[in-house]
């Protein structure tokens, strides 16, 4: 089927759908500059062991080495800002197309895009917290104090070890996973976009709604369970869904 075919069937799929939201992934982020960290090419992971280095075990038996792998990731992340694709669901959202995004990534870019019900299943890096006592610090503020030489950062009200308000490997999922599960249960329409679906708990999610359309240029798990799969560039397809959504209103 030749790409604009596609695209209008996407655009079909969502105009005849009452409950639409999108599931993204990390390939989404990648033209904002933030690489894919599971990828085989040069990026976060090929340096690091993440489930030992960003552990909660790790956390708690080496917290400054802990921190000195997260500010890689962290270095990652910071200077990124929303790409078109991110702008294009927040418009869809405007527009009254999509009810919200369910996101596994940790970077912000929906919520900096303008998306207003964003569910971020893996956690952000706007904060972090005491282990302690929960005193909430942003995460500038906590990576500028291991920079100056206080590595681990430590709570200025009971000195305990402040962590970053991310979904660790051996953490249990944030309260937004459960809350996205509960929200899309039963949806019309569940758009993924630049996710292989292969994460659990998240990869589960298209199981609870009827229809699962998908934006990637890698295969996923559910490609031959979708309604349609688009193997194109993710913000342009985004961007041109956009177009032939306002085209036929």
């Amino acid at each position: 089927m030749p790409y604009e075919d596609m695209v209008e069937k996407l655009a079909d799929l969502v105009r005849n759908s009452e409950r639409v939201y999108a599931l993204t992934g990390v390939s989404i982020s990648t033209e904002s500059g933030i690489p894919d960290f599971r990828s085989l090419g040069p990026g976060f992971l090929a340096k690091i062991d993440p489930e030992k280095s960003l552990s909660l075990t790790d956390l708690h038996r080496n917290p400054a080495q802990f921190y000195q792998k997260f500010l890689n990731l962290w270095y990652s992340f910071v200077d990124a800002r929303p790409n078109l694709g991110h702008l294009a669901l927040s418009q869809m959202e405007k527009m009254g197309f999509l009810k919200g995004v369910i996101t596994q990534n940790i970077d912000g870019l929906h919520k900096a895009a303008g998306s207003k019900n964003v569910w971020e299943i893996h956690g952000h890096l706007r904060t972090g917290y005491c282990i302690r006592c929960n005193h909430q610090y942003s995460l500038p503020e906590i990576v500028s104090q291991v920079e100056q030489g206080g590595n681990p950062p430590l709570c200025k009200d009971c000195q305990g070890i402040i962590r970053p308000g991310v979904v660790l490997f051996e953490d249990l999922m944030s309260p937004d996973f459960f809350n996205a599960r509960s929200e899309i249960n039963g949806a019309d329409l569940l758009l993924v976009a630049g996710s292989k679906l292969k994460v659990q708990p998240a990869a589960s999610l298209p199981s609870l709604v009827h229809k699962v359309a998908i934006i990637s240029q890698r295969s996923t798990t559910w490609d031959k369970k979708a309604v349609l799969v688009i193997k194109r560039s993710i913000s342009k397809t985004l961007v041109d869904l956009v177009d032939c959504l306002r085209a036929g209103i």
